[in-house]
């Protein structure tokens, strides 16, 4: 039926209803009138049906008020539902559960928890299976572990300690809380086990990183179902298992599993953005268009992320602006990808038009926005945000945002405003924190200021290479040979516990990996010499080797050497010697790029007249004509 024959249907039998002598016959058309608001999701035909029972009095008879409760719920009216709870004389089993299910569908699983108690208090009544299931399902959303154990103990000393239904909440819950061990106990005790127990179970084990469990259970499952091979893939994305999750789906692919339902395709689209992988991620935008998900607001706030996180800025935008509808999410990962772009001025452009469109920003969009600002210089606009931040919307910044705060002022050269923030945020400064400030110090030339910080930091059990590196060569310029030689020996010791560094590029169908000091490659001789020819003309245009990056003992030739190894210069070599005409070279390195690839990735890109993208662990490079994008706020 089309919404507006219903709307007629509904006109014509009110006017019927009117002539009507005993009230009591209009129930059963009330109750047939309110399943069709539910089927059709027509909460402002469910209001004025709601507004005609009070006029005929029925307000109050069963089964009219808890059949009321459920649409209010099921057309996610949680308030209207609210209201009519309260207003009942008389509630039941049904009432409580509606309303505990209009909380949870409205994800407002804390309302449910707040006045699950009033159930005693007030109307004496003890749960039963459906209460139980539903208060799980509240107390899994919140991953609230100690709540789910009380209701656990009381469920298993009630009447229904043997139902199946509220023992797949109880799963659910656990594997949501990371104890799949315990939810393995309770899978276990389910003597009917349905398909949403597997479900549960196995997104429990996916989750939790558990992969060769949640496969031998994948496996062993007596049907395999789009949400079973959802599961499966949204818990391995989750857990790290990106690579694996985008097999698993190839493999649901070749099953022909139907995709009724888009949050498969929301994890894949993740598990592009996570790998930089981005023809995968184009395939799968392509099969989001022809499944008729585009205009899903969450699939599209994934492409906007994926597209920007494959270094396609271009194609997030598109995305971007093609969206019927836009929310917090979509903002803001716009703006913080054109931030980490270094497209400072879009990135506030968009935060204006944001606010023209009364979206109300959070402290993510904030982030991204002093990031912006911190790229271009552009303090007193990044003072303005964060003040408006603070008082125009009681948000209260987090460590990262003041280290975003503190990087804008010291970077710009305000390095005793910066120091005085770091002094009174209420956070305590970390690794980050100071390695900004200390970097700005040694920028701007600040001596005094920066053997102060560094000594602060030398302190600190220090996890990047990259402080290390610039400790010492503070410590050096200023003479302070003892606290340099520290700096060094710390940087050996840590050089056993460092993660190996590795590079890929993505030439659409093809993509390789290489390692720091990679020396087995088939292709090794020309990229090898590739390498030596640009080495000499970037020489020729000025390049000299920072030697400092490298974090070996050795003599100074030997440094050079290694640093000619580096797995990113390898990855844009191979690019270069493979890659269509015309195309983007796009490198993902696991660590942050080093200073000295950065200035000789700097000069190849103008000496191959390529433009080149360089995603490390912290930020975008484009390398285009001899410059970057980053304006070398490496």
């Amino acid at each position: 039926m089309s919404p507006s024959n219903f709307l007629s249907l509904l006109d014509s039998q009110s006017k019927l209803y009117l002539g009507f002598q005993d009230l009591s016959t209009l129930i059963p058309s009330y109750l047939h009138r309110l399943k069709l608001c539910t089927k059709h999701q027509a909460p402002s035909n469910a209001k004025k049906i709601h507004a005609q029972i009070v006029k005929s009095g029925l307000n109050q008879c069963q089964p009219l008020p808890n059949t009321l409760l459920n649409v209010y719920g099921k057309c996610n009216l949680p308030q209207d539902a609210q209201c009519l709870f309260e207003e009942m004389t008389q509630r039941d089993h049904v009432s409580w559960a509606s309303i505990l299910t209009a909380y949870n569908l409205a994800k407002l699983p804390n309302k449910t928890v707040s006045i699950f108690h009033y159930m005693f208090t007030i109307d004496r009544l003890q749960p039963d299976h459906f209460v139980y299931a539903t208060l799980l399902k509240a107390c899994a959303s919140l991953c609230a572990l100690r709540l789910g154990k009380q209701v656990h103990a009381r469920f298993v000393l009630s009447p229904f300690v043997d139902d199946d239904v509220v023992k797949s909440s109880l799963v659910d819950m656990y594997a949501k809380c990371g104890l799949p061990s315990i939810a393995r106990s309770v899978f276990d005790s389910i003597l009917v086990k349905t398909s949403v127990s597997w479900t549960a179970m196995l997104s429990g084990y996916a989750r939790s990183g558990l992969k060769d469990e949640a496969m031998e259970l994948f496996l062993r499952a007596p049907a395999r179902n789009l949400y079973s091979w959802t599961a499966l893939i949204s818990g391995l994305v989750q857990s790290g298992y990106c690579i694996d999750g985008c097999y698993m789906f190839i493999e649901m692919r070749r099953e022909g599993v139907d995709i009724s339902d888009p949050l498969v395709l929301s994890s894949v689209v993740g598990a592009c953005s996570n790998l930089a992988v981005l023809g995968f991620g184009r395939q799968t935008h392509g099969l989001v268009i022809g499944s008729g998900y585009e205009s899903c607001l969450f699939i599209s706030n994934a492409l906007v992320d994926m597209y920007a996180k494959c270094s396609d800025i271009l194609a997030a935008r598109n995305v971007f602006y093609r969206m019927l509808q836009r929310d917090v999410v979509s903002w803001t990962s716009m703006i913080v990808g054109a931030a980490q772009h270094g497209r400072a001025e879009e990135a506030l452009d968009l935060y204006d038009q944001m606010v023209l469109a009364g979206v109300k920003p959070n402290e993510v969009t904030f982030i991204g926005l002093i990031y912006a600002c911190s790229h271009a210089g552009l303090v007193i606009k990044g003072r303005k945000l964060f003040k408006a931040m603070i008082e125009d919307y009681r948000i209260s910044p987090s460590l990262q945002l003041f280290t975003c705060f503190l990087d804008l002022l010291s970077r710009s050269g305000h390095l005793n405003e910066a120091e005085d923030l770091i002094k009174t945020m209420p956070h305590e400064p970390d690794e980050p924190s100071w390695a900004a400030l200390l970097s700005s110090c040694k920028h701007h030339g600040n001596s005094e200021m920066g053997l102060r910080i560094a000594d602060r930091l030398l302190n600190l059990n220090l996890l990047e290479p990259s402080t290390y590196v610039l400790l010492s060569n503070v410590y050096a310029g200023a003479g302070k040979w003892e606290q340099m030689s520290r700096v060094r020996k710390l940087m050996a010791d840590m050089e056993v516990k460092r993660k190996p560094g590795y590079s890929s590029v993505d030439l659409g169908k093809e993509s390789q990996v290489f390692h720091a000091g990679e020396t087995c490659h088939p292709m090794k001789d020309e990229i090898f010499n590739l390498l030596k020819e640009l080495d000499a003309e970037t020489r020729k245009r000025g390049y000299v080797p920072d030697t400092s990056y490298v974090l070996h003992d050795m003599e100074e030739q030997e440094k050079e050497r290694e640093l000619f190894w580096h797995s990113e210069r390898w990855a844009v070599a191979y690019g270069l010697l493979k890659a269509v005409p015309g195309t983007v070279i796009r490198i993902v390195k696991n660590l942050r790029v080093c200073g000295d690839c950065h200035a000789f990735l700097k000069l190849t890109s103008s000496i191959v007249h390529k433009e080149i993208i360089v995603r490390d662990a912290t930020r975008y490079h484009h390398f285009k004509d001899g410059r970057c994008s980053c304006n070398d706020f490496w």
